[in-house]
C-alpha cells in the first residue's frame, strides 16, 4: 500500500521522539489539504496525539476530553483505520484503557499505535532510526518537547512583530 508521507512522519514522531505536538502539526496540514471533514480519521489521529500531549503535561482534564472526542471518531472509522494499516480493535482497546488511566489519575504512559501493515511498520521504523530515535523507546523528556506550544506561540508572536515593524 501507499501511504501519505505526512502520515509516515506522524507515526515516526508518535513512536520515535514522542513529539505529540509535531504529530498534531503534521496531520493538521494534511487534513487541511484533503478536505477538512470534521469527523475524518485524520482528526481522530490528531486528537489522539493532542490527548497524549496534554496527558504528559499533567493536563488530565484536557487529555480526557480530547481522547473522548478521538474515541468518538475512531468508533466510526474501522475501515479507514484498517486502510491506514492500523488494527482497529487493538487501537480501540488501547484508547479505552488510556482514557480509564487518565480518569483514575494514573501517571502518563505513552502508547504505540497498533500498526498491522508490515511494510508501513518497516518504513516508519526506518524513518525513526534516521531521525535518531528508537521505535517505541524511552522518551527523552525536556521542557521544549513538553511545552512545545509555548515556544511555537512565542515564535509566532516574534515573527508577527518583525513583519509589522518592516511594514
Amino acid at each position: 500500500m501507499i501511504f501519505p508521507l505526512s502520515y509516515i512522519e506522524f507515526l515516526a514522531h508518535f513512536h520515535g521522539d514522542r513529539d505529540f505536538f509535531e504529530c498534531h502539526e503534521i496531520l493538521e496540514d494534511h487534513w487541511k489539504n484533503t478536505g477538512m471533514e470534521k469527523g475524518s480519521v485524520w482528526v481522530g489521529l490528531i486528537q489522539i496525539a493532542v490527548s497524549f500531549y496534554h496527558y504528559r503535561r499533567g493536563n488530565k482534564r484536557g487529555a480526557i476530553k480530547m481522547l473522548e472526542k478521538a474515541l468518538d471518531i475512531v468508533n466510526k472509522k474501522r475501515a479507514e483505520l484498517h486502510s491506514l494499516g492500523i488494527n482497529y480493535e487493538q487501537l480501540l482497546s488501547m484508547l479505552i484503557r488510556s482514557c480509564q488511566d487518565m480518569q483514575s489519575g494514573a501517571p502518563y504512559s505513552p502508547i504505540n499505535l497498533p500498526i498491522q501493515d508490515s511494510e508501513l511498520l518497516t518504513v516508519c521504523k526506518e524513518r525513526v532510526r534516521l531521525i535518531g530515535f528508537d521505535w517505541g523507546g524511552k522518551e527523552e523528556l525536556n521542557d521544549y518537547i513538553i511545552n512545545k506550544h509555548i515556544a511555537r506561540n512565542r515564535l509566532f508572536t516574534e515573527k508577527h512583530l518583525e513583519k509589522a515593524a518592516i511594514e
